[in-house]
Parts: structure tokens; C-alpha cells; sequence
């Protein structure tokens, strides 16, 4: 059973909207993957993510549950080391329909700015196993078990970011790596002027 309270949950906690799933009957190491790739998004860009991975243009990266775990282009682009990548369909449209139950919770409470909402914490925990049996050669009996999963979910108001104050009218100087990818590909971080 999962526990009553929410266990990303801190003193923080005052502006928030969540939402929970238990024992839902998608597979667990697939949603934990799927929960991993949308922490840190912004709620609108979550969604749209998670929309592009049901059309398929864009995928989920596998990171700790990736043996077997076949390679995609896709999953480079999504700033994979392995570039193992899958569509878990099933996974993703839990985690699109939590999504939606925390955005509806936010709405209701009536007291957090909708556009400025992030996923701050997804949690995929291990739910009871659910038992059958195949029945094999020779009248063995095999167990045939299936893996779902408890989601909880919370999203949080982006805090305002604090500029970082100019020293001396200079822009800051560029570490060796960030000054080599300015070369290379001509993009130019945040405060420098060239």
C-alpha cells in the first residue's frame, strides 16, 4: 500500500498541486523511466513532450533500466550517453493523464499562477506484484507476474531567478569548454557580448 503522505513533500510544501496514482498496471522500470525524463519541465513543455512521445518523434531515454534496451537516434537528441531510447505508450499516457489531474488540482486551488508551473518531484515506487501462472512441459508451473507501479506527482511556481550582477562593466569570462563550443557552433551564452 502506498503511504497516505506524499514523499517528495517538504517545508516548501504551501504552493504546490499534486496528484497520485496507485497500483496502476503499467510497468514499473518503464515509468520510472518516463517520470525521470519530464522532472525540471515546465508543465506546458511536459505535456507537449509526452504528446511527441505518443506520435513517436521523440522518445524516452533509458538510463538505469536499459539492458536489452535497443538504440534510437532520437534518444541522442533527448542528451543521451547511451542512446538507448523506447515509446513506453502505456507508461506515458499515465504520467500525460497525472499531469492533467495535478494542472485541474492547481486550477482549483485557485491561488497558483498556471503559467508558471514546473514538475518539481515524480516519484515511481514498486506497488504488490500481481500473480498468475503459465503452465509449462512436463506439469511444471511457472509464475507469470506482472510489475505496477504508485506515481506521485507534484508540480511548483518557478521561483523568480536572480541576475547575476556584471563585475567592473565586463562580460563574465567564458570557461575553456564554453568558449570552445562558442567556436565551434557560434552560440552565445547568457551576459556574453562578442
Amino acid at each position: 500500500m502506498v503511504a497516505k503522505s506524499y514523499s517528495e513533500l517538504n517545508s516548501k510544501a504551501d504552493r504546490v498541486a499534486k496528484a497520485k496514482g496507485s497500483h496502476l498496471r503499467t510497468h514499473f522500470k518503464n515509468t520510472r523511466e518516463t517520470a525521470k525524463a519530464i522532472i525540471g519541465l515546465d508543465l506546458a513543455e511536459a505535456k507537449k513532450y509526452m504528446n511527441a512521445v505518443l506520435d513517436g518523434t521523440r522518445c524516452i531515454v533509458f538510463r538505469r533500466y536499459n539492458s536489452g534496451v535497443g538504440r534510437t537516434a532520437q534518444a541522442k537528441n533527448e542528451g543521451s550517453t547511451n542512446g538507448q531510447g523506447r515509446w513506453p505508450k502505456k507508461s506515458v499516457e499515465f504520467v500525460l493523464g497525472l499531469l492533467k489531474n495535478a494542472e485541474a488540482n492547481a486550477e482549483a486551488e485557485g491561488t497558483l499562477n498556471m503559467d508558471n508551473l514546473f514538475v518539481r518531484s515524480v516519484v515511481v515506487q514498486k506497488a504488490m506484484k500481481g500473480r498468475r501462472r503459465t503452465y509449462r512441459a512436463h506439469g511444471r508451473v511457472n509464475p507469470y507476474q506482472s510489475s505496477p507501479c504508485h506515481i506521485e506527482l507534484i508540480l511548483a511556481e518557478r521561483d523568480e531567478g536572480v541576475a547575476k550582477e556584471v563585475e567592473d562593466g565586463r562580460a563574465p569570462k567564458l570557461s575553456r569548454k564554453a568558449a570552445a563550443r562558442f567556436l565551434r557552433t557560434g552560440y552565445k551564452p547568457i551576459g556574453f557580448k562578442a
